[in-house]
């Protein structure tokens, strides 16, 4: 799978192509990962890649033409627009991160790991000039309601979470499979040594060594976790028969505290 980040600060993605599980992936060839330098595609002798508004107002706007010119260099010099029907490494899936995007989740994330070869368009200021939306039509996406510097760490984060789902990069793939939300749930709780911290030890049923009982064990954690703080996740998560009886338990259980 390839990465290509389109950015006015190349250096801020030196970590991630140092340490961690896209560096590791590049390393072991599973992933490509390429950082782009939005300011080589200027057309002036002081690289400019943003100007005032036209209507007037505060900060900054993106110039067009230099993400235009880049977004041609990577692609091999093919038409901007997506043409239908093409698939595979041969068209790269523009991703601009913004926060008037749909929201970032695992679904997504299962979703642009599909896509083989992502490009975040990475913005400034106050975003880019809307014609960059018109011509490329990039898949608007944001990690969240709140406002940072600009769209590196936004790409960075939306990296990490569909690389880490190309096989092999994570070097135990049930790892992957239990992760928060992968099945829209959250993760059970996790421990390891000591056995005994500050006088907290562990639940009985992870020391037995009855694999069928701490299955079920750590799905209902998942449940009750996941009911108790984030319920929304319920209407879509992947339930079985088994997890829907857990559910409709523990929703009875919960009931039966608030009447007391």
């Amino acid at each position: 799978m390839r990465f290509d980040f389109v950015t006015i600060f190349p250096g801020m993605f030196e970590p991630l192509l140092a340490e961690g599980i896209i560096a590791r992936g590049v390393k072991q060839g599973l992933l490509e990962a390429r950082v782009w330098d939005l300011r080589d595609f200027a057309s002036d002798k002081h690289r400019s890649t943003d100007d005032e508004a036209y209507g007037g107002g505060p900060g900054m706007v993106m110039l067009a033409e230099p993400v235009l010119r880049c977004v041609e260099a990577i692609s091999g010099g093919q038409a901007i627009l997506p043409v239908p029907g093409q698939t595979g490494l041969s068209v790269p899936h523009l991703v601009m991160t913004t926060p008037q995007g749909r929201r970032f989740d695992q679904t997504v994330a299962k979703e642009l790991r599909e896509k083989n070869w992502l490009v975040f368009l990475c913005g400034r200021y106050e975003g880019f000039d809307h014609r960059v939306h018109d011509l490329l039509q990039p898949d608007e996406i944001s990690i969240g309601d709140f406002v940072v510097s600009g769209g590196e760490l936004p790409a960075m984060v939306m990296a990490d979470a569909v690389g880490r789902m190309v096989e092999g990069v994570v070097g135990n793939t049930g790892s992957v499979e239990e992760d928060s939300f992968f099945n829209g749930l959250l993760d059970y709780p996790h421990y390891t040594r000591p056995l005994e911290l500050r006088g907290m030890g562990v639940p009985e049923i992870l020391l037995s060594g009855h694999h069928e009982k701490i299955r079920k064990w750590r799905k209902e954690q998942a449940l009750a976790a996941t009911l108790a703080r984030r319920p929304d996740l319920l209407a879509s998560a992947e339930l079985d028969e088994e997890a829907r009886e857990i559910l409709e338990r523990l929703n009875a259980e919960c009931k039966m505290q608030n009447a007391e």
